[in-house]
């Protein structure tokens, strides 16, 4: 009916299948001028109101120029409409024009008024729409319009080819108008095809378009990732770096993604919030946020994915049916050759469009994952900075730093998937229904084969998770031990413990790795299970199918067209349970999440700022606790603090001074009374908080850089000799929290920021106990005193310093959380309360402290006098004060104190300048650089690296397990040449009873292969399994045997976390990573050798193809790996940052409130974050890049392999057509999967690569010499420097200057000199730390540098300045290889005063102690260190004295006990203050590595040489000299 309606409308024949069915086939011309014609203009009839609707909106453009592109176009499209108006001429002509014969009554058809009239419209609507495209913010072309031309010019080859074929077949040119009308307009349309394709890039956005190509990409560049090709080719040059990589686009820039997930998630919280006012009988709301991180994801995910799936997903089920149509035509010979070309056109074509189907799916979920990670990051940084102390109790900076990274990584995995969960199914149903139209009913049996794997898979799903998370507790508790090894190095290298160290973390190793085995058993199971499967399936189901009737025959196109359905149910099968495992561990963190996002934040009203009030602090009656439901630490407190005035807070330990500062800030909660400030605030903390910045930047501190007012700061804060000291002065880069300062230096930094932020009310939390006294008094003067910087402000100040109280305007005594009294400095004294008593305690303390009062006597006035003499600033330059800490460490990184910075801003600087210094400056500092830059290696992976692994594996193993894949690999082929063989039966017995002993045999020997296979596989992953877990234990036994023998000058210059990361991530990865890798590339590199093998076995001529195919393939391969190799490193690299800015904040989080620099950093954050992004995204697209390359090459194999089988179709038979064809349509992906494997395996290796760097370095001498000194050495304790020069290392300068010098036995002496002096370096030299550069020293007569380092380390003692505990029990700590009995460790105890404390505890000598020994305080952990020493009973004791800010009791306590338990021993005390030495028997004077001076205190004082002057700085008067 309607064939012939369109008969009359065109006036031939519409549609007749003759045409079809002979040699040389063709369309109808009514075909051709209705349908063909109607395809394209209808597609672009759809897709014009988008276009016109930019340009019915009347938003005015800034007029963007006419390019001469965009002329181009239009001038196309305007001749295409004359070439239409023509054509309509033509028709009109014909039938009304004057013409000399005689006007026909036969008029032309309707399609000749139609078909130009349609097209005329069509183009105007085209001018309208590339004006619209023209004006679309940002557009550089439209990807409509472009499959709109190429539709055109498909639909107009056939017309083309059917026109020259008549002409050709007649002779001549039957219509010449139309003809040419035709050709010149088709002429036309591939013009317009190709100026579509190309982008229209206006000048003035060619700036912007360098920085980001994606942005100027055109459609055909953004669907094949063409746009990526410059940064690829830049990759393959040279090794990337993050100054290459582009700028990121404004809708994947932190900033913008953050704003979306916010505003997502506060309406998601209204509308929770709505819901929980209904549900009120419900008690928390935990549940309402619940909602919060759905939204912004499914708002994303909805975003033209799931229609790229679905295109996929039926894509994939065309290639089974092609394949059937193949074979069926290969078996027929009476077929016409053409139908072969087209279903392998057809093949190729459904792959090419599958392939960018599945490329866009990918993209834009991974895209949308990384999307989401970085919403997550910052959502988790951003409540970080608002959190109340309650929540930040209830998550330590390690979890937090793990919901970063652990779970938001978990977010994006499954993002990445999330449309499987409804593709998977849908992919099955999908085959389930072509596979029964093939098979019939007996599809079941397979069906139920996989089915029962489901549950097999499960369980051992489940078991291998309980596996995985003992392993990956006894990780974090190897973790734990190393990083406390690393951070207290020093001690075991001074106490000789490494040994008993060394064995506690291989007995945690052997575990992990016994908990490994168990894993690796049972994924070899899994792999079993996983690889038998598709074998069991076809089996059941052919076994079933030719069991069930004898007239079921299994022809070839039955058994391909199924093994190729059966392989695209794989994936799908092996997907959903592992989606839906990450599914559940996303809601363990999503729950996560939640807890901490969904946390109470701090209440910003506790502090009100209400101007009518006259005190510049004033706190009513206010009670304040550190928890809500805690008693109140502050109790009544009332205050009034006028503008400009001095107050100090004073009172015991523990008496709440820090908290009342912290309650100033708002920190803590308000149980009753309120606090008004009015102005702005600086603080600084007890502990001082150092950015990893230059110390500019940590003194600027976000502020304006203003040079007079930074340098009166630096003069006043003392901080000029320090400066002198750093290589950058003010641009030295300060390492994380401050490493390269000591504490004193942090101290004073942290008042510098303070005083360089004018603001207008101070709080000072002691600032002045890290620093010697006279630095303490010049701060007060110069900065917090009536004099100083800060004289006109508000200051509060925390002190212990008795002496800055007579200056003060207003002293507030605490005691016990309560304010006692508030007055001057006369009326406290007078009245005698709680204030004199404090002063009585001190004044007695005095004379062993470092704050310096002279003869302080009880009476006031005396003590008023002293003080105002002793107070008179010095006008000596200042030295920076004494080190916080020892070890060799801080003297050296205060020596050539730092370090990166120089080496770093010369490279920045380098850049753009080469104002720097000259070369020859940069080679002199090759000693002076502290921390190198870590090695990031560039380059391919070498070769030796993969034979030390698999050296480590045990060569044995590793030829065996080849060989079984091999074996493994030869059962599939050969499962599937029987199967190509059996398919053949169904032609021989053609119209024969089909004998059961030959279907039985088919039957066996099928199933027999099939088994074997995954017998083979099973095996084969069995032994690789164990090789990988020796090889573990070997590369892990030899890096810690190897860090523990580094010498001290390693852990210096190398920052911990590096060494950390070797253990964690760089372990996790041989163990885990690499065998599973190593694993997939083994079957990947086999598969693809098996597969190209059966194809050349049936088309020979194909090895011709492959060598091509394989040349381009390394190609892309090798461009792929060298920049994605490099991206993957940059972004580790970048990644750090990330995570090491959030830690910082955290640290000092009550810093940046108080400053209400909250904006700042969440601005350092979102750029942190892109600088990762920018190496991510790459990244991803690479993936991308590669895949489309390698996926078009797997397309040519298909379509070689179909198109081969159709040239030789006379001498095949049908069953290895399928063979070759269903293998070749595997092959695409096994390429795909061998180039990422390969990538992968590559990336992996790195590890082992620099677990083998940390284990070639040099080590120290040996523990035990062959020399070894006597059992009770040294039995006198005598000590003998000669000529003694030291240096730290080659390249530096001499630290000590020939040392030369007698100690006798039982000498008490004391060590003193300026910070550098040497006084640590003297120490570090007794115990080896430092091996000498010339000289010696003697011990009892014995060369200490002929024996071995534990014989002499356990033969001296030390007491260190920090106080470093490891976690374990008390008695580890004293003993760690168990050598004493209890009681002499309770006589210690005793001694050092711990026994009651020790008692009392629970478990006694066994009680943990926890991470570093905080909970114990300080004062108790150095007791501890004394009992150690007490232990070992040793002839020689140094003791380095502690300027930390040890209570006076505890300083006490250990003075005497030395002087009464150490008294037969010679000691060596290096002193910081000097009062404890003037009873020792000699001092040595040291300065710059030289003795000045060594006598007898008294001696020394009558010289008036060097000591003198120390002393007299000191303030100690002659009479204290002559009272001790």
């Amino acid at each position: 009916m309607c064939a012939a309606a369109l008969e009359e409308y065109c006036g031939s024949v519409f549609w007749n299948a003759s045409y079809l069915n002979r040699e040389d086939p063709d369309l109808p011309v009514c075909f051709e001028q209705t349908v063909l014609v109607w395809i394209p203009l209808g597609f672009l009839w759809l897709c014009a109101p988008r276009h016109l609707a930019s340009l019915c909106c009347r938003k005015q453009v800034t007029q963007k120029h006419l390019s001469k592109h965009y002329i181009c176009k239009q001038l196309v499209v305007s001749l295409l409409f004359l070439t239409a108006i023509a054509a309509l001429a033509v028709t009109l002509g014909q039938d009304y024009g004057p013409s000399a014969d005689p006007p026909s009554t036969v008029k032309n058809a309707g399609v000749y008024y139609v078909n130009p009239i349609l097209y005329a419209v069509t183009w105007i609507l085209l001018l309208l729409c590339q004006e619209g495209v023209r004006r679309r913010e940002g557009a550089v072309d439209s990807a409509t319009l472009f499959v709109f031309w190429l539709f055109l010019v498909l639909c107009d080859v056939f017309p083309f080819q059917t026109l020259l074929r008549e002409a050709l077949r007649l002779g001549e040119i039957s219509d010449v108008p139309r003809f040419c009308l035709f050709y010149i307009s088709f002429g036309l349309e591939l013009i317009a095809l190709i100026l579509s394709a190309v982008a229209d890039i206006a000048p003035e956005d060619k700036k912007l378009f360098k920085k980001n190509p994606e942005a100027g990409a055109a459609f055909l560049s953004r669907i094949t990732f063409n746009w990526l090709n410059s940064m690829m080719f830049k990759g393959n040059r040279q090794a990337l770096v993050q100054e290459d990589l582009w700028e990121l686009q404004e809708e994947d820039s932190t900033a913008t993604i953050n704003d979306r997930f916010q505003f997502f998630m506060k309406s998601e919280l209204a509308a929770a919030r709505v819901r929980l006012e209904k549900k009120l009988k419900k008690k928390q709301d935990s549940k309402a946020k619940g909602a919060t991180f759905q939204n912004p994801m499914t708002n994303g995910l909805a975003n033209g994915v799931s229609q790229d799936v679905l295109m996929m997903d039926l894509l994939a089920f065309a290639s089974p049916q092609l394949l059937k149509l193949m074979i069926s035509f290969t078996q027929d010979k009476s077929r016409y050759i053409w139908e072969g070309y087209l279903y392998a056109v057809l093949l190729l074509l459904v792959a090419i469009l599958q392939s960018l189907f599945l490329q866009q799916y990918f993209q834009r979920c991974f895209v949308l994952g990384m999307k989401v990670r970085t919403a997550i990051i910052a959502a988790v940084y951003k409540k970080a900075l608002v959190v109340s102390n309650d929540t930040r109790k209830e998550t330590t900076v390690g979890e937090t730093v793990n919901l970063m990274s652990a779970d938001a990584q978990r977010f994006n995995d499954v993002t990445n998937f999330i449309h499987l969960l409804w593709s998977c199914p849908m992919q099955i149903l999908l085959s389930i229904f072509f596979l029964w139209i093939e098979l019939g009913p007996s599809v079941l049996a397979g069906l139920a084969v996989m089915v029962l794997m489901g549950p097999i898979n499960g369980l051992i799903a489940n078991k291998a998770r309980k596996i995985q998370i003992k392993s990956m507790k006894f990780k974090d508790k190897r973790l734990k031990i190393m990083n406390e090894i690393l951070n207290g190095m020093k001690i075991l290298k001074l106490y000789a413990w490494e040994p008993s160290f060394q064995t506690q973390v291989e007995d945690i190793r052997e575990k992990e790795l016994k908990v490994m085995k168990k894993f690796a058993y049972l994924s070899s199971i899994s792999v079993f299970v996983f690889n038998t499967a598709p074998a069991l399936v076809s089996l059941a189901t052919f076994a079933v199918f030719v069991g069930v009737s004898p007239s079921n025959i299994l022809t070839a196109e039955k058994a391909f067209t199924s093994i190729s359905l059966f392989n695209l149910l794989r994936f799908p099968l092996a997907m959903l349970p592992m989606l839906i495992a990450a599914i559940v561990q996303m809601t363990v963190s999503k729950k996560r999440l939640e807890k901490f996002l969904g946390g109470e934040d701090l209440k910003t009203d506790v502090v009100l700022h209400d101007p009518s009030f006259n005190a510049a602090v004033s706190v009513q009656d206010g009670s304040f606790a550190w928890e809500r439901q805690s008693e109140p630490l502050l109790k009544n407190v009332s205050l009034d603090i006028k503008p400009g005035q001095l107050v100090a807070v004073v009172g015991a330990v523990g008496s709440g001074k820090s908290s009342l500062m912290s309650a100033l800030l708002g920190e803590m909660h308000t149980t009753k009374g309120f606090i008004n400030i009015q102005g702005s605030l600086a603080f600084v903390p007890q502990q001082a908080w150092i950015q990893n910045a230059t110390l500019k930047d940590n003194i600027l501190f976000g502020s304006q850089h203003d040079k007079t007012r930074f340098q009166e700061v630096i003069q006043a804060c003392a901080l000029d000799p320090d400066l002198e000291l750093l290589p950058g002065r003010e641009l030295t880069e300060i390492g994380e929290k401050g490493i390269n300062l000591s504490g004193g230096q942090k101290q004073r930094v942290s008042l510098a920021r303070a005083a360089y932020s004018q603001a207008d009310i101070y709080l000072l939390d002691d600032p002045l106990s890290a620093v010697d006294s006279h630095v303490g008094k010049h701060l007060f003067h110069q900065v917090i005193g009536p004099n100083g910087l800060l004289k006109d402000k508000t200051r509060i100040l925390v002190t212990h310093g008795v002496s800055f109280l007579p200056y003060v305007d207003e002293i507030v005594v605490l005691v016990d959380g309560v304010v006692s009294e508030v007055g001057s400095y006369k009326s406290l004294r007078a009245s005698r309360g709680a204030f004199s008593e404090f002063l009585d305690t001190y004044a007695k303390e005095q004379r062993n402290r470092t704050t310096s009062e002279p003869g302080t006597t009880s009476e006031p006035g005396g003590f008023q006098e002293t003080v105002d003499v002793e107070l008179i600033p010095e006008t000596e330059d200042l030295q920076p004060d004494s080190p916080l800490e020892d070890t060799v460490s801080l003297t050296l990184k205060r020596e050539n104190s730092i370090c990166r910075s120089k080496a770093i801003g010369s490279v920045r600087l380098g850049r753009q300048s080469s104002l720097r210094e000259p070369e020859v400056a940069d080679k002199s500092n090759k000693g002076q650089r502290l921390i190198e830059k870590e090695t990031m290696e560039t380059g391919q992976v070498k070769f030796s690296v993969f034979l030390q692994y698999l050296r480590a594996m045990g060569w044995g193993y590793t030829i065996i397990v080849f060989l079984v894949y091999l074996l493994q690999n030869i059962a599939f082929i050969g499962q599937n040449l029987w199967l190509s063989d059996w398919t053949n039966d169904a032609v021989d017995y053609y119209n024969m009873t089909y004998p059961s002993w030959k279907r039985d045999t088919r039957v066996g020997v099928f199933g027999v292969l099939g088994v074997a296979q995954g017998f083979f596989v099973f095996f084969s992953t069995l032994l690789l399994a164990k090789a990988s877990i020796s090889a573990s234990r070997i590369l892990h036994s030899r890096l810690l045997n190897n860090i523990l023998r580094v010498p001290m000058v390693f852990y210096d210059t190398t920052p911990i976390g590096r060494v950390v990361n070797r253990f964690a991530k760089d372990i996790f990865t041989v163990d885990e990573a690499i065998p599973q890798s190593f694993r997939s590339w083994l079957m990947c590199v086999l598969g693809v050798l098996g597969t190209l093998f059966v194809i050349c076995l049936a088309t020979p001529f194909f090895t011709i193809i492959i060598i091509p195919l394989a040349l381009v393939y390394y190609f892309v391969q090798r461009f792929y790996v060298a920049s994605s190799r490099q991206l993957r490193r940059l972004d580790s690299v970048s990644r750090s940052p990330i995570y090491s800015h959030f830690s910082e904040t955290v640290s000092g989080l009550s810093v940046i409130r108080a400053y209400g620099h909250q904006e700042r950093f969440l601005n350092h954050n979102t750029k942190t974050i892109d600088e990762n992004l920018k190496s991510v995204y790459p990244w991803i697209v690479s993936n991308r890049w590669l895949a489309i390359r390698l996926e078009f090459l797997g397309n040519l194999v298909v379509f070689f392999s179909a198109l081969l089988a159709v040239l030789s179709r006379d001498t095949l038979d049908s069953g290895l057509v399928g063979l070759s064809i269903s293998y070749s349509l595997n092959v695409t992906q096994t390429l795909n999967w061998l180039v990422r494997m390969t990538s992968e395996l590559e990336t992996n290796i790195v590890a082992v690569e620099r677990v083998s760097e940390y284990t070639d370095l040099e080590n120290e001498a040996k523990w035990v010499t062959d020399t070894r000194p006597r059992e009770k050495w040294p039995e006198a304790g005598r000590v003998q420097f000669e000529n003694y020069k030291v240096r730290y290392r080659p390249g530096l300068d001499l630290v000590l200057h020939g040392i030369t010098c007698d100690i006798n036995s039982m000498e008490k002496i004391g060590i003193v000199g300026r910070t550098g002096a040497g006084k640590s370096s003297l120490t570090n030299c007794l115990f080896r730390i430092i091996e000498a550069a010339e000289g010696r020293i003697l011990i009892d007569g014995v060369d200490v540098s002929t024996i071995g380092l534990h014989d002499l380390r356990n033969s001296l003692t030390i007491i260190p300045q920090d106080p470093v505990l490891f976690s374990g029990t008390l008695r580890m700590n004293l003993d760690p290889f168990d050598k004493f009995s209890d009681e002499a460790i309770w006589k210690v105890l005793e001694l050092s005063h711990l026994k009651d404390y020790v008692a009392g505890l629970q478990e006694g000598l066994q009680h943990e102690v926890a991470e570093g020994g905080e909970n114990l305080s300080v004062g108790q952990r150095q007791l501890l260190c004394l009992a150690r020493a007490l232990l070992r009973k040793s002839r020689i004791l140094i003791l380095d004295e502690a300027t930390a800010a040890v209570d006076l009791e505890t300083d006490d306590l250990i003075q005497t006990t030395i002087r009464q338990e150490f008294s037969h021993c010679t000691v060596l005390t290096i002193a910081h203050r000097l009062q404890s030495i003037m009873d020792s028997s000699r001092v040595m004077v040291l300065d710059a590595g030289k003795i000045v001076e060594f006598d007898s205190p008294s001696n020394l004082l009558e010289k008036r040489g060097n000591f003198y002057a120390m002393v007299k700085d000191a303030g100690i008067t002659q009479e204290d000299v002559t009272c001790l």
